[in-house]
């Protein structure tokens, strides 16, 4: 229920930011340490996992329980839209960086790096993508786009389906219908994670793609990680949002809690869509 009244609502000060402030160091400590060969650097980044996951479902908690206590007014919702909006943005500005990396290689240094007087430097390099770059004698398969990449396309495409279904269906009060487009939604995030785990791993271990493949390598496991990351993210937002639904929140006139993460998934959706055009494709 949203409260009507004039005042606008300041929360007591929170100690969620803090806990997401160390998952995230635990985080980006532990892979760059797994990354160099740190064996603990993996159990690091576990631990920024679990006190991730510690921190969303807290700070959902905290955040359901105001907004069932009636103390969001018309203004605390608009203020929530404009925070979602910015953090959409700041999230497609995140991703714009590497996409722009990706052009810079392609476009540029790689052609430039195949000048006459580079290969008198790289007599062997050839300025053509994928590449690993000059100097590095690794030899590796580029991951095609067909296969797997498309039929995660496909998951994705479907969800945005799924969860557009499932918001119709709190709008019209059909509860049946909103629980069973969740699930369908979460179901779908959680296989398309499944497939790209099994993708690295064909990456890994069948093609000699890594990390440490150069050019190629290092902007297909940033890319495609980070929104692997941001995927895993929106599914636990739909399982807490669905957890909501099943403890009767909401209702068809205040419900942005949902809306908020329906934003955050079709940006997820069409962020992949560039990805697999740019990566995996061309």
């Amino acid at each position: 229920m949203m409260s009507q009244s004039a005042r606008y609502f300041i929360p007591d000060p929170s100690r969620w930011p803090i806990f997401g402030s160390v998952a995230l160091l635990c985080m980006a400590s532990g892979t760059a340490l797994w990354i160099n060969g740190a064996p603990w650097g993996k159990f690091v980044l576990i631990a920024g996992l679990c006190i991730l996951i510690y921190m969303l479902f807290g700070w959902f908690g905290a955040v359901a329980r105001e907004s069932e206590g009636g103390k969001y007014n018309q203004q605390v919702d608009t203020s929530f839209r404009w925070g979602m909006s910015w953090f959409i943005f700041s999230e497609a500005m995140f991703f714009a960086a590497f996409f722009a990396a990706l052009f810079y290689m392609r476009v540029l240094s790689v052609p430039d790096l195949g000048s006459l007087d580079s290969k008198m430097i790289w007599p062997d390099f050839t300025a053509q993508w994928p590449t690993a770059g000059p100097g590095i004698a690794e030899k590796f398969t580029p991951m095609g786009a067909w296969g797997i990449p498309a039929l995660n396309t496909l998951l994705l495409l479907a969800s945005g389906v799924t969860v557009t279904w499932a918001h119709w269906g709190l709008l019209q009060n059909d509860r049946s219908q909103l629980s069973l487009g969740l699930i369908m939604t979460i179901v779908l995030g959680a296989a398309f994670l499944g497939f790209q785990v099994y993708e690295y791993g064909h990456a890994y271990f069948e093609l000699n793609l890594r990390l440490s493949t150069g050019a190629y390598g290092a902007t297909f496991f940033m890319l495609t990680g980070f929104h692997g990351f941001h995927v895993t993210v929106g599914t636990i937002m739909l399982i807490a949002i669905l957890g909501r639904f099943t403890a009767g929140h909401f209702t068809a006139d205040h419900h942005f809690g949902f809306v908020g993460v329906i934003w955050y998934w079709h940006f997820v959706d069409w962020v992949w869509l560039l990805l697999f055009v740019v990566v995996y494709w061309l």
